[in-house]
């Protein structure tokens, strides 16, 4: 019986059978392998190829590096997987994204226990989620389409992570998030929904001073590096604060109605 074969890219591509990691080949042959497997069994053309893999920067006889880079991935998957061509393009069969589909489903589960009013169970499931991670999308690979796409991901994972430190927030567990709020401000000190979340966790932490030191050294930096002051919401928080707006206890997110159960960004904004 066939080992089955497993495919990540939440990290460094791997491919394992067995539980045994394959040898990829080279960096740029396993671009190629993760642009087939970012088709998810849909056909890519050559062309498509060439270009999500090199860009404008084509090698000559760019048609024979494809051929030998296909060769290598046949060779490295075994005769379960591989890239085979078809009358529209190269398909690679037996092989999936394994990671993202279970990331996919985990977050599927979390939405759904949300929807049912279990926040804690839905939180749990979106930090199993997480820790599927083992770094960024597609590490270590260059090409116009794995550059977009690592992009792209490393949205979906601060928009992920900004709503459940919100669920945390929301449910009295400050102390808890205060030191990842802290850690992402410091790497994203111009995104204002951290910043956001951060000052309003300080301050029901009952730490109200380090909440406006906070907003302050955020309006400095947007000042100095954007030439503009901190948005509508954040301002409007700062004034709050300032006047030790009782509300403050059980303020909701920006964008946020009363009505809205907090843990977990919409379906919508959760699909890849």
């Amino acid at each position: 019986m066939a080992e089955a074969v497993r495919g990540e890219l939440l990290g460094p591509i791997r491919v394992l059978r067995g539980g045994r990691e394959l040898p990829l080949g080279p960096p740029r042959q396993r671009a190629v392998l993760a642009v087939l497997l970012l088709r998810e069994g849909r056909p890519i053309t050559f062309e498509a190829l060439v270009d999500a893999v090199w860009g404008e920067d084509v090698p000559g006889g760019v048609r024979n590096l494809v051929q030998k880079y296909v060769s290598g991935i046949r060779r490295a998957l075994g005769e379960e997987a591989g890239p085979r061509w078809t009358g529209s393009g190269y398909v690679l069969t037996g092989l999936a994204i394994d990671d993202l589909g279970e990331r996919r489903a985990l977050l599927a589960r979390a939405v759904a226990a949300r929807n049912a009013g279990d926040p804690e169970h839905a939180e749990e499931l979106a930090a199993r989620a997480e820790a599927l991670w083992r770094g960024e999308f597609a590490e270590g690979l260059d090409g116009p389409l794995l550059a977009a796409e690592r992009r792209r991901w490393a949205e979906k994972r601060l928009l992920v992570l900004e709503t459940r430190l919100e669920s945390l927030v929301e449910r009295g567990r400050y102390h808890e998030c205060v030191h990842e709020l802290m850690r992402q401000v410091a790497v994203h000190p111009l995104r204002e929904r951290l910043v956001w979340l951060l000052m309003l966790a300080l301050y029901r932490s009952g730490r109200s001073a380090d909440a406006l030191v906070t907003y302050e050294e955020t309006r400095r930096r947007m000042a100095r590096e954007l030439g503009c002051d901190p948005g509508p919401e954040l301002r409007a928080l700062h004034q709050r604060m300032l006047r030790q707006d009782p509300s403050l206890a059980a303020e909701l997110a920006p964008g946020r109605d009363a009505g809205h159960s907090p843990g977990l960004l919409p379906g919508s904004a959760l699909a890849s």
